[in-house]
């Protein structure tokens, strides 16, 4: 039988992450303040705003998928704020949206420089993301919890590391009793680079969290909210699954809301398109706002900005709750 060689990831070499240049920073993250955001606004956008007050007000499940970029936009205190309002009820992200979250925490900054960094293999190789991250999903593994709590216990258990802790979305999730999960794909993060990385401890732990999600969503029957914000492929796909779980067991969601936060027009996306549009292969526009809402349910589309969108969706919530 032929076995394929593999590479040795004990060889690779690491480096501190004290030093590195961060292209985000705790000092940059930007701070809600209804009297100073720009207010966005659209037909959608005022839809939404209505679907996510009435799914509160009736006890609903509100879920958003966000993309890794959301955190690198800045925005973590927005999505702290949402998820403290009430108003986000369950939290998920990729593997890169968990990294760039715990790096802020312990260094107060993230995001490194890619293009000259991936030049000479030292892109990725930080010692104590990839150890510290590591160590807390083989210590959730053992505990039999999910990846997104796995982080959030760790950080509690060595405060004296985080002096950035009250700025990282997980952690405020885990201590205000919301969800946060991420759902992983092996080889994409670049935790998965590191000598510590226990494969069967990242799978193990982002599959509990993906049963977690898919619980979620069946909070989200019969007319909850869920909103994908920046989140391209996982998170579309990732939803897509779910939504087809809770339905197999019976919660069948004829009533939900969708909203799916990018910046590519998208024309009349309510209409069918063929393969010969580019816009057929954008997952989002089938995973998230048309195929979910085919019951009777409402697909939306938020084309701005997330710098805009997020901070304005925020204090419209405030000014109304």
């Amino acid at each position: 039988m032929f076995t394929p060689e593999t590479i040795d990831f004990t060889k690779t070499q690491t480096y501190s992450a004290r030093g590195r240049h961060n292209l985000v920073t705790v000092e940059n993250l930007r701070v809600p303040d209804p009297d100073a955001d720009d207010l966005f606004t659209s037909a959608e956008f005022e839809i939404l705003v209505k679907k996510l007050k009435e799914a509160k007000a009736a006890g609903y499940g509100v879920t958003c998928f966000y993309g890794a970029h959301v955190i690198k936009c800045g925005l973590s205190k927005y999505l702290i704020r949402l998820i403290e309002d009430g108003f986000i009820t369950h939290l998920a992200s990729n593997g890169a949206g968990s990294i760039h979250d715990f790096e802020l925490a312990y260094l107060g900054g993230t995001s490194e420089h890619v293009p000259t960094a991936i030049e000479d293999g030292s892109f990725g190789m930080w010692e104590e993301t990839g150890r510290w991250m590591n160590e807390a999903i083989v210590a959730g593994a053992k505990k039999g919890v999910g990846y997104g709590q796995s982080l959030a216990e760790y950080v509690e258990a060595h405060p004296e590391r985080f002096p950035y802790k009250d700025d990282c979305v997980f952690y405020r999730a885990y201590r205000t009793g919301v969800p946060a999960t991420y759902h992983v794909t092996v080889g994409t993060d670049i935790i998965h680079q590191h000598p510590a990385a226990d494969f069967a401890a990242i799978g193990q732990t982002s599959g509990r969290d993906f049963a977690a999600f898919c619980h979620s969503i069946t909070t989200l029957d019969p007319a909850g909210v869920h909103m994908n914000i920046g989140s391209a492929v996982t998170g579309a796909e990732v939803f897509l699954k779910a939504l087809s779980i809770a339905r197999n067991q019976g919660h069948m969601l004829k009533s939900i809301t969708t909203a799916n936060f990018d910046i590519i027009p998208l024309g009349d996306y309510k209409t069918d398109v063929g393969k010969d549009d580019w816009t057929y292969y954008y997952r989002p526009r089938k995973n998230v706002i048309n195929r979910p809402a085919s019951l009777g349910g409402v697909g939306l589309y938020i084309l701005g900005d997330h710098q805009k969108t997020v901070p304005s969706l925020w204090k419209r919530l405030q000014i109304e709750k």
